[in-house]
């Protein structure tokens, strides 16, 4: 067995794998055994270094240079990004070139390994799996689509076999009419025929009677009709008609049953991401030491759940009623929908291009007011949505509950294709709470890093997963605060990749950075906060649930 497979086993020598080792060659890199030792050292096309097993540490483990194999790299070139050994620049190829030492290098090295890593777990492979997942989709409805040409190619022809059959059949009833109408006419014929004949042979008769008969009454009293039938009866003559075919003109039967249009396959070049240390490189904005209070609105509602910015000055407005509200700072209201069923929306989310998403939890639906027309995009079936989001992809993340109140997840949607789920964790345990007998409160916002961060009230937690749905943490409070409970309503992100939570009974916000540290709280005197949104300048709105106001708070 391989002397690396188990810490409980021995180790033993690589070269006879039967003595335990004592020594091993820092060159070759491989263990020895004290009889191994000689014969190891015996092979002279290399200078060996073999030294004890437990002092291996001591000797850096240089990498062979593949030019001088009995050297070992110890530099770097900088300009030819390679490691090199002593021969390498004395060789004098890498003359004028940059060195640097090479443990210093790979050190360097090795602290960007876990962040490649994170970023390739985290940002990069989510979207590789992103579009497979979506190939996978368009693969699936390739059936329905195809399905759908062929049947309406088919129904096209029935249409024209039922035409041509019609006209097949009308001709058919003109050539039986025809049929008719030649046999009637030979049938008259044949009957005038017929009857000339009778009187023909009874005339014939008679005659043959007075030529055998001595009766002179008889000859005196006949009377010639061969004059009379010398003219023959009218003989009809019927020419039979015929079919003229006509061509097919196969194009203008083409055009005639409709056209199709071509196949049309373009393949756009990937989209570049950027990189971690392109995303969060914005400037950095510190915390004000006292967040300011800028402006109030007083949205008229008796209760307020939800506020969300369509620009600095502007925002919508969702309370207790079916009426959703565009008010200006100085409370006016600029414009106002009514949701389509009548009952006061869930929730509200603006998209990037300003539109304006509500849930509605009486008919289970998902709805978008563009124009001021409402289109439903989503209708669930067993779930009730709650919460809304809208990504930076224009994607929308809804919070939504089991109608048996037993499950909770987050599900992201692009229009109405759902195109990811997130429930549960590594071990298959519920990221969300349920309870039957509560509301499920889970406001919800995407950070910029793509964390999807939830307000897990009757959990008591802020929730965050990243792109891909896996657990990043769960921040359940301040650390140093053990008396009072924490109360997440609303939460929204900012430009910082700040995460921003209503703690609602506590009347306070809680700012945490990207990875769940406490950093201050916010109070500016708030009553009941609920529903969070932040502007593109990094103002805070804040709808205050009993006095129905929307604070804008300064805060950077």
């Amino acid at each position: 067995m391989h002397p690396w497979r188990s810490a409980q086993e021995v180790l033993l020598c690589d070269l006879c794998e039967t003595v335990p080792l004592q020594s091993r060659c820092e060159v070759c890199n491989i263990n020895l055994c004290v009889n191994c030792v000689g014969k190891h050292l015996s092979d002279s096309s290399k200078q060996h270094h073999v030294m004890p097993y437990l002092q291996r540490k001591s000797t850096p483990n240089y990498p062979r240079c593949p030019k001088h194999v009995e050297k070992h790299c110890e530099l770097h070139c900088e300009n030819c990004d390679i490691p090199v050994c002593i021969k390498c620049v004395s060789s004098g190829k890498h003359e004028g070139h940059k060195l640097s030492e090479f443990l210093e290098k790979l050190s360097a090295k090795t602290k960007n390994l876990p962040k490649d890593l994170e970023e390739l777990e985290t940002r990069i492979y989510p979207r590789y799996e992103e579009m497979a997942s979506n190939i996978q989709t368009e693969k699936a409805d390739i059936e329905t689509n195809y399905g759908k040409l062929t049947t309406a190619a088919e129904q096209e022809g029935e249409i024209l076999h039922r035409e041509i059959t019609a006209i097949v059949n009308q001709r058919k009833s003109v050539i039986q009419k025809m049929k008719n109408k030649h046999l009637s006419t030979l049938n008259k014929n044949t009957k005038e025929i017929t009857q000339k004949m009778a009187e023909l042979k009874q005339i014939i008769s008679d005659l043959k009677s007075i030529l055998k008969s001595n009766d002179v009454s008889l000859t005196s009293t006949y009377k010639s009709r061969n004059s009379e039938f010398r003219t023959l009866p009218s003989k009809v003559r019927v020419t039979f008609p015929s079919f003229t075919p006509q061509k097919i003109n196969k194009d203008q039967l083409n055009e005639m049953f409709g056209s199709l249009s071509p196949l049309s396959i373009n393949t756009e070049h990937g989209d570049t991401m950027k990189s971690a240390e392109a995303v969060s490189s914005r400037p950095v904005k510190p915390l004000l030491d006292e967040p300011r209070l800028t402006a109030t609105i007083d949205t008229g509602y008796r209760e307020l759940y939800s506020v969300s910015c369509l620009s600095e000055d502007q925002v919508w407005t969702s309370g207790d009623n079916e009426t959703m509200k565009l008010l200006n700072l100085q409370s006016k209201l600029l414009t106002s929908i009514q949701t389509k069923s009548g009952k006061p929306p869930q929730d509200i989310a603006v998209t990037r291009d300003g539109d304006l998403v509500y849930t509605d939890t009486s008919n289970n639906t998902v709805n978008l007011i563009k124009n001021k027309k409402i289109r439903t995009v989503i209708t669930l079936q067993g779930w009730r949505p709650r919460y809304v989001c809208c990504t930076a992809a224009n994607d929308l993340l809804v919070t939504m509950v089991s109608d048996d109140g037993k499950q909770s997840k987050v599900v992201r949607y692009s229009g109405s294709t759902e195109k990811q789920s997130i429930q549960f964790d590594d071990q298959g345990r519920p990221l969300y709470s349920y309870d039957v007998f509560i509301n499920n409160y889970k406001y919800l916002s995407e950070n910029r890093n793509l964390d999807i961060c939830v307000a897990d009230w009757s959990a008591s937690a802020v929730v965050v997963v990243n792109q891909s749905g896996k657990l990043r943490f769960r921040y359940t409070g301040h650390p140093s605060n053990t008396e009072q409970s924490f109360d997440p309503y609303g939460i929204t992100t900012d430009s910082q990749s700040h995460i921003l939570t209503a703690d609602h009974y506590n009347n306070r916000i809680h700012i945490l950075d990207q990875d769940g540290q406490f950093l201050r709280y916010i109070h500016c005197d708030l009553d009941r906060p609920s529903g969070l949104c932040v502007d593109i300048r990094d103002n805070l709105f804040v709808a205050e649930y009993h006095t129905a106001k929307v604070k804008k708070i300064q805060y950077l």
